[in-house]
Formats: C-alpha cells, sequence, structure tokens
C-alpha cells in the first residue's frame, strides 16, 4: 500500500517523526546523500544545505510557470562552493540548492520556517520552489526540487554543505486551526499559564512580552535582564558551531530598571521573551504568526513552528518561554511589558509522534527563559 493509500484523508494535520520517515523510505522526500543524526524531528524534518550557493541581486519568485535555475541565471552575480565552507555576508542575497527534493503524494502539502537557532541569528532564511507564487508554502502533490533563499541580516555567518537553516513540516487535509479548537485546547491543558477568556482566543493564542527580566536562559528567576540588543558590527558566526562564542562579543544585554517600556529602534535586532510559558500537548504541533498588524508596526518571530512536547513539564519543559525575535520595520516602535506580540495556532498531528520535543533529543530550547541561539555558551 502506498503512503499516500494510508492516511485518512478527512483528519487534517501535521505529519508526526514516524510518518516522516515512512514518507522517506517510499521516496516522498529523497536526499543524494544519507539522512543525518536527529534530522527527523518531533513534527517536521530539517533541510540540509547543497554543494553549491549563488550570490544574487535580488529575492524572487519564479512564478507558476518558471523554475529556481531560471532566476538564477538572470539575477545570479557568483557562485560559491559549500562543500569546505563558505561566508555569506549580511544584508546578501544568497540562494542554495538543498540536499532534499520532493515527491508528494496528491494529498500532501509542506510548509517551510527557519530553525529556532536561525532565526535567532537574524539569518532570514525561506524556502522556495519551481512554480512558486509565495515563499515557504509547498503545494499538493509537489514534485521537484527545494531552494533556500538566505540573507543574514545581522551578523555574517559561515556554513556548509549540510549546514541546517530550514526545516519543513509536512500536512495532510486542511488545517484545524479555528478558534474552537484553541479553546477546547487551553481549557484542557492550559496552553499559556495565565487566564484566558475565550473572546482573546482569536487566531490562536495571545502572547505578550516580559520587559521586566522575569527569567533567566533556564527559565529561573532573573535580575532584570530583559532582552538583548544585537551588536552591528560584531564578529563572524559558523552556523554548526556550539556553545562556542562569548556573548559578550556579539550581545548588548539589556537591563529593566523599572522603565515602563522598550523603544524599538528601526534597524535592530533585539531577543526578547514572552511573559507567558508555554506549552504544547505532544498530539499537537503550533505555529507562531510571524507579524500581526494590528499590533504594532513591527515583526515578532522569524522561526516559527514548535514540535509537540515543547513546555510540557513531563518531556522536562515546564516552564519553558517563548523566546521571540524582533525587529521595527520603518518607524521607532514602543513595546510596553505584558504588550500582546503574537499568537501561537496549534493544529493535530495525524497520530501521537514518535519522538516528543525533549524526550530523547538534544533539544537546546526546552525549559527555556530568555535564551539565545545555541551558539553562545
Amino acid at each position: 500500500m502506498s503512503f499516500s493509500d494510508q492516511l485518512d484523508n478527512s483528519i487534517g494535520g501535521a505529519l508526526p517523526s514516524q510518518l516522516i520517515t515512512k514518507l522517506l523510505e517510499q521516496g516522498g522526500i529523497s536526499t543524494s546523500v544519507p539522512i543525518a543524526n536527529n534530522q527527523v524531528q518531533p513534527a517536521s524534518i530539517d533541510l540540509r544545505l547543497g554543494d553549491v550557493a549563488w550570490r544574487v541581486r535580488t529575492s524572487f519568485l519564479p512564478g507558476k510557470d518558471g523554475t529556481v535555475m531560471e532566476c538564477i541565471e538572470r539575477f545570479g552575480m557568483h557562485r560559491m562552493e559549500l562543500s569546505d565552507g563558505a561566508v555569506l555576508e549580511r544584508d546578501c542575497v544568497y540562494i542554495v540548492p538543498l540536499l532534499e527534493s520532493l515527491d508528494l503524494p496528491s494529498n500532501l502539502r509542506a510548509t517551510a520556517n527557519p530553525k529556532s537557532s536561525t532565526g535567532r541569528l537574524d539569518v532570514f532564511t525561506r524556502l522556495i520552489t519551481d512554480g512558486a507564487v509565495e515563499f515557504d508554502q509547498v503545494p499538493d502533490g509537489y514534485t521537484g526540487p527545494l531552494y533556500a533563499e538566505i540573507s543574514p541580516r545581522t551578523f555574517s555567518v559561515l556554513v556548509r554543505t549540510g549546514s541546517r537553516l530550514s526545516q519543513l513540516r509536512i500536512r495532510c487535509g486542511q488545517r484545524s486551526w479555528g478558534d474552537d479548537l484553541h479553546v477546547s485546547l487551553h481549557r484542557l491543558h492550559k496552553l499559556v499559564d495565565v487566564d484566558l477568556k475565550e473572546r482573546d482566543i482569536r487566531n490562536g493564542v495571545p502572547l505578550s512580552v516580559d520587559l521586566k527580566g522575569s527569567v533567566d536562559a533556564n527559565g529561573e528567576a532573573n535580575t532584570g535582564l530583559m532582552g538583548y540588543r544585537a551588536k552591528r558590527h560584531a564578529g563572524l558566526i559558523d552556523v554548526d558551531k556550539v556553545d562556542h562564542y562569548d556573548v559578550e562579543e556579539f550581545w548588548e544585554p539589556m537591563i529593566s530598571r523599572g522603565q515602563r517600556g522598550l523603544i524599538l529602534d528601526p534597524g535592530e535586532f533585539y531577543i526578547l521573551v514572552s511573559k507567558e510559558a508555554v506549552q504544547i500537548p505532544v498530539d499537537y504541533a503550533a505555529e507562531m504568526v510571524a507579524y500581526d498588524t494590528l499590533v504594532g508596526e513591527f515583526r515578532v518571530h522569524y522561526a516559527g513552528f514548535f514540535d509537540p512536547g515543547f513546555g510540557v513539564a513531563e518531556a522536562g519543559g515546564g516552564g519553558s518561554r517563548a523566546v521571540l525575535e524582533v525587529r521595527s520595520f520603518e518607524v521607532p516602535f514602543l513595546l510596553e511589558h505584558g504588550q500582546r506580540v503574537g499568537r501561537l495556532r496549534y493544529e493535530p498531528l495525524i497520530e501521537s509522534p514518535e519522538l516528543v520535543y525533549g524526550q530523547g533529543l538534544k533539544s537546546n530550547y526546552q525549559a527555556q527563559g530568555l535564551k539565545l541561539s545555541k551558539h553562545f555558551r
């Protein structure tokens, strides 16, 4: 029986780890090199950079009748080999073919997002497919290669073949993101550790920002550190190095001294944290809404996927906060403590996952508070 025939198309939801593995085995996801350790996550698969990168003079979408390679031929400036590593300079745009390609059944589609560590470095990464009219969206039944558009915004980064900057979540059926689902799920599991009324849960579960410095990196009581502002002229970061860099070389700590809020300066990048502790029940996955014009002229959270088990006490995640990657747009914008800055949208999994975030995995951000990316010690 084919993979597609095994799925109940009437049940909408994301594929858990074991079904992603089965899709790999049946050729729905293919790769020219073996799958790496921990590449399959509880409700997503990490995508790896291929052998080359093209510096291009503009971001683009190929359109429904176009291919990415046709656009590279038009806009490419130079080609770089990645096998021995290469530097992607800040404020430049690069296109990299990925090691993974797809041959999806007609009832499956996918969405991509930067990995958490990528977003916390302010590396703007989006997925492109042939025929794409939207970034990060893979239509039902797509067959073809995958490409990453990469634009470091704050730090130049060193990458190589096999580096993982983005992840893919695969879905069957229609998304179940209705308000009724979120209300009932919050009543059953208390998705955030505050009292919410039914009217508060609209288009997802709201999150607000902590600007009093309530928690440290491990979620323990803090002494007033409310966030970090990235230094403009810091050094190079190797995306594959963990616990390697000194925080003070790249980040300016921001201490809360009783002020009412934080003024976001245009062009600056901030790491902040949610006031609420969050949990994702093990039979569900979630995604952060990246930008909502109703809450202000800023963007929160490049990396929007939350895996099943994140923040769940039984998986070692009690008290986990959502780290917020924040940029203002064209004008300075005042954030105040407790201001709502985004929403978490939940969706069911097709079946219970065999992998759960924080259980048997080297999950870097379980039980986190105000935590920088895994690259910093």
